[in-house]
């Protein structure tokens, strides 16, 4: 459907009208969705080219995921968004091919243009990507394959061929297992009935140091925070057993603000000694 903005402006005593037809606008919606495919375009593909970005805060991005790029990307124009939208959509219902989509959308939309200059109306052309999309879903369910979540091999392969156009391509014969076996570990002891799975169950901890090779998949609770070796504690404890607690360990405080005021050494001490005391006892409740 067509807009139109009416806009009156008071000049010399007179008034004027000034309309944008939806020819124009129609006309900057392409326009506006064409330059943010072209901007991801040079990244599709196991040849595709990384983005550098820099962000506001000073960090640099090196990417050619379509959806990262696009979601740091600061887009105004509505058209624009909506491509934005789609990339992140796709990312979350398929995980792959968020440059594709919007490449792809960016291919129709400058066919749209073509049609559109030759006279044919924007209902007709809309009815009729409806149909060819009714046609190109048949045909991609009549060549597709079910997945067999116990075929373990397949599921490594098809993650591969997502890692080809990645920065982290040349390790996949690593991270792919690792995708494939936590994925799996979320869906239980009978892989074949589950319909979907929450990745927020799975946790990425990133650490300073080392290479992609040293990558390892956890079955269990990572914490970011290691142990305080200065204070004497243990690095490595086998058989160990887990508390969740949910108050701190630490000594008591008032509920209003104060301050204690300490003369004297020994009473510096003694303080200290008790706060010690308070704590190992809690330990020692726990234990």
């Amino acid at each position: 459907c067509s807009i139109a903005f009416i806009a009156t402006m008071a000049i010399s005593g007179e008034t004027l009208q000034e309309r944008s037809k939806g020819k124009d606008v129609r006309t900057s919606n392409i326009v506006a969705a064409k330059a943010v495919a072209n901007a991801v375009r040079t990244s599709l593909g196991p040849r595709g080219m990384d983005k550098l970005m820099q962000m506001p805060d000073g960090e640099v991005l090196i990417s050619n995921d379509g959806a990262t790029i696009l979601s740091k990307m600061n887009v105004l124009h509505p058209a624009a968004k909506m491509l934005v939208e789609l990339s992140q959509s796709q990312d979350i219902e398929a995980g792959d091919g968020t440059t594709t989509v919007v490449v792809v959308a960016g291919a129709l939309l400058d066919a749209c243009s073509t049609l559109l200059s030759k006279g044919i109306h924007p209902t007709a052309i809309a009815s009729s990507f409806m149909k060819a999309a009714d046609i190109a879903t048949s045909a991609m369910r009549a060549m597709s394959r079910p997945v067999d979540l116990t075929d373990r091999e397949s599921l490594i392969a098809a993650v591969n061929t997502c890692l080809s156009s990645k920065v982290v391509s040349q390790n996949s014969d690593i991270l792919a297992p690792i995708a494939v076996d936590s994925v799996l570990g979320l869906l239980g002891d009978d892989a074949s009935t589950a319909i979907n799975v929450d990745l927020r169950d799975i946790r990425m901890v990133e650490q300073m140091g080392g290479t992609i090779d040293d990558t390892e998949l956890v079955d269990g609770l990572v914490f970011s925070k290691g142990s305080t070796k200065s204070a004497g504690g243990p690095s490595q404890i086998t058989g160990g057993k887990i508390a969740l607690i949910q108050f701190c360990l630490s000594a008591p405080k008032t509920d209003m603000d104060n301050n204690v005021v300490v003369s004297d050494y020994a009473a510096m001490d003694r303080i200290l000694r008790d706060e010690r005391k308070y704590i190992l006892g809690q330990c020692k409740k726990i234990k």
